[in-house]
């Protein structure tokens, strides 16, 4: 069934036409990647859905039994509330009816007048009522879902009464998404939703939009999360949309070969029409009554034929290639027994690593363990407390700051470069933005007035130009679209220096690493391949055993591994057992609860004072009962 539909949708600004008469249909259920190149136009169609902005012309179908939910990368929020009371308030139904719960149960509290029985059974029904309705809301596990909500998009119960005004400009978008997830709107729209979340919360966040019952329209930069989650695709061109069955891989395959098909079917009609065009050029050459009405016959058949239109070709993204000047030493970075704290918060210890010319290495880990600080440390732009850090012969580093502080607002983009590279002429200057796609008068912008995208092109642009034999990345995708991502992903593959990078981009991590060193407070440990071999070794420590033990690993080791697999999954299977038991004791006294509420609507009760109060105190009893258990409950799934 379709519930959001637009036709015909157009929107410009001024002489720039954003959506060009955008048609398509949404059916219930569908979770959708919705891409396109920067400034394609994407969050101007979500704003135009959420109604934020309006459009200029042709329709929009919004089912009106169902609820928008709308995640900018920019939201308001009450700055005086902490994390948690943010969530509460998304409560607000429940929270008074608790209220009115609780005034009801005080009442029936009171004496009992046999005088004014219309008045008492009037509470018990409303108790009754307002009970039943506190349950169908699912009041008893609200509190338990903020919780796991949070602690799945990263943040500590230590965290949840901080509040708002203190936090960063990325906790505080974590906390609008944790607050749109609870709202849980039929039709919810997500304008890059992974920015600013680990590993671990953008995994959590792809199982909840799975499992997640109504529609969904992502814009993402993250394929890797795209797969996961999408169902269908769509891709905003030149203005125009165009969709496609299956997630981002598939949509991929479906483009290309859709693409090879229309560009097949318009250069047969060329050619046709090619020869067409030399047949009544000869029919008229011949000068005869004859020749010239067949050549007229003919071109009126012509002009008759719709024209197919040459297939748009893909944007393209930057023209990006690193190269090392200088080759370096085999041994291009040593570390050992590194730590660094800042006051009482530690960030890491004991750590070692021993890179290689030409490896292409990521390092991972939870935000705030230190992994920006470690490239500092290498650079020495920041000092260490304890350890060694050492950089081999003819190593020469080339940096790229993810928050993009190196950059001069001030400047224009040519002069950012320029003031950089003094000797290079103005021609290979710009023949150099130009493969950035900055043309023409792009190239005096005031670097102030850019977007986060046109940034990061800017300063890859400069670190392609450093020649350095050594990269140190920090999320180099971030900001980028994906041609922009792929482009880079190449420059990377093709690259013959060395790469330690951070990054979250599952995707990239897929396609140009094979090292991975995951940061964590005592120690890093190595993984042996790309995220998808972290990823199942870390779900099963042994499932590459064979491989490893070739690697250097002895038979002993295996062993202990072994051992220890089975006493974490005898641990596992104890913990789920006592989990169960727990379960099963909830849904008894649930059960037993619901007869109590009955209980009180029984006239042998109500009417008898010391039978009703014997009701009251039972159900007060089990209710507290259940919250104990809900607690151990919410202790040991975390």
């Amino acid at each position: 069934m379709i519930i959001l539909s637009c036709k015909d949708l157009f929107k410009s600004y001024g002489i720039d036409t954003i959506l060009d008469r955008v048609t398509f249909g949404i059916n219930e259920g569908d979770k959708i990647g919705l891409i396109g190149a920067n400034g394609a136009g994407k969050s101007t169609l979500l704003k135009i859905i959420s109604g934020i902005i309006d459009y200029d012309d042709g329709e929009l179908f919004i089912d009106k039994n169902k609820k928008v939910g709308y995640l900018s990368q920019h939201l308001s929020l009450d700055s005086n509330n902490t994390i948690y009371s943010e969530m509460l308030s998304v409560f607000s139904e429940l929270l008074a009816l608790e209220e009115k719960i609780k005034d009801l149960e005080l009442k029936m509290n009171e004496p009992y007048d046999a005088n004014n029985a219309d008045y008492h059974n009037k509470i018990i029904n409303e108790y009754t009522i307002s009970t039943e309705l506190y349950t169908n809301k699912n009041g008893y596990t609200y509190k338990g879902e903020i919780s796991r909500v949070l602690k799945g998009l990263g943040f500590n119960e230590e965290d949840f009464d901080k509040e708002i005004r203190i936090l960063s400009g990325g906790q505080k978008t974590r906390v609008a998404l944790c607050k749109l997830l609870l709202v849980n709107p039929e039709i919810l729209l997500l304008d890059e939703p992974t920015n600013h979340l680990d590993l671990d919360a953008i995994e959590w966040l792809e199982e909840y939009l799975k499992s997640y019952k109504g529609s969904i329209i992502i814009i993402s930069h993250d394929r890797f999360f795209l797969d996961a989650v999408t169902n269908r695709t769509m891709e905003l061109l030149n203005g125009k949309m165009l969709s496609y069955d299956g997630n981002y891989t598939k949509f991929i395959e479906f483009r290309k070969k859709d693409f090879e098909n229309r560009l097949k079917a318009y250069n047969l009609q060329q050619a046709e029409i090619k020869r067409q065009e030399d047949i009544i050029e000869r029919y008229r050459s011949f000068n005869r009554e004859k020749s010239i009405r067949a050549a007229e016959s003919r071109q009126k058949a012509l002009d008759k034929i719709e024209r197919i239109d040459s297939p748009d070709k893909d944007p393209t993204g930057a023209k990006i290639k690193f190269t090392a000047q200088i080759t370096s030493g085999n041994d291009v970075l040593y570390m050992e027994n590194l730590s660094k704290s800042f006051g009482d918060k530690k960030l890491f210890s004991n750590i070692n690593m021993d890179i290689k010319r030409g490896e292409k290495i990521a390092l991972i880990g939870e935000n705030g363990r230190g992994k920006t600080t470690l490239l500092k440390i290498i650079m020495e732009k920041e000092n260490k407390d304890n350890g060694i850090v050492v950089l081999g012969k003819n190593v020469f580093i080339g940096y790229y700051d993810q928050e993009q502080s190196n950059l001069n607002i001030e400047n224009t983009i040519i002069d950012e470069v320029w003031d950089e590279f003094p000797n290079m002429t103005t021609t290979e200057i710009r023949s150099a933005l130009a493969a950035f796609l900055f043309r023409g008068e792009e190239v005096f912008k005031k670097i102030s007035t850019l977007s986060g995208g046109e940034k990061c092109r800017i300063n890859l642009l400069k670190l392609m130009l450093s020649e350095s034999n050594l990269l140190l990345l920090d999320e180099p995708t971030n900001h980028l679209d994906i041609m922009s991502r792929e482009a880079l992903e190449d420059a990377i593959m093709s690259y013959d220096g060395t790469v330690l990078l951070i990054s979250h981009d599952r995707y990239f991590l897929n396609k140009v690493i094979n090292r991975i060193y995951e940061l964590k407070e005592t120690e890093v440990k190595e993984y042996l391949g790309n995220y998808n071999y972290y990823v199942e070794k870390k779900k099963n420590p042994l499932r590459f055993a064979y491989e490893e033990e070739i690697e250097g690993k002895s038979k002993t080791q295996i062993q202990q591994e072994k051992r220890k697999k089975r006493e974490v999954e005898k641990a596992e299977k104890e913990l789920k057992q006592k989990i169960k038991n727990i379960e099963d004791e909830i849904s008894n006294k649930e059960s037993y609860l619901v007869e109590l509420q009955n209980d009180l609507c029984l006239e042998e009760v109500y009417s008898n004072p010391t039978k009703s109060e014997e009701v009251n105190k039972e159900i007060l009893k089990v209710e507290k009962e259940l919250e104990e258990l809900y607690s151990q409950w919410e202790r040991f799934i975390r």
